[in-house]
């Protein structure tokens, strides 16, 4: 069976991909540096920002689709 050619799958555009990777990849980057001076106060917000912007991220994204 084959996909008609008329029919284009439905993918994530490479925009949107990016718009999501950009801001989880910048949060495991501060989690990581954050993890690595938790004994300073800067490492401790280092870790809650990185965080706020992973769930952020996935939030907005599940906001997103349950509005379509």
């Amino acid at each position: 069976m084959s996909i008609p050619s008329d029919k284009a799958v439905a993918m994530i555009s490479m925009s949107s991909f990016h718009a999501m990777l950009i801001p989880i990849l910048s949060g495991m980057i501060l989690l990581a540096i954050g993890y690595n001076f938790r004994d300073k106060n800067a490492g401790i917000f280092s870790m809650w920002a990185g965080m706020l912007l992973i769930l952020g991220t996935v939030i907005y994204k599940i906001l997103a689709k349950l509005a379509e």
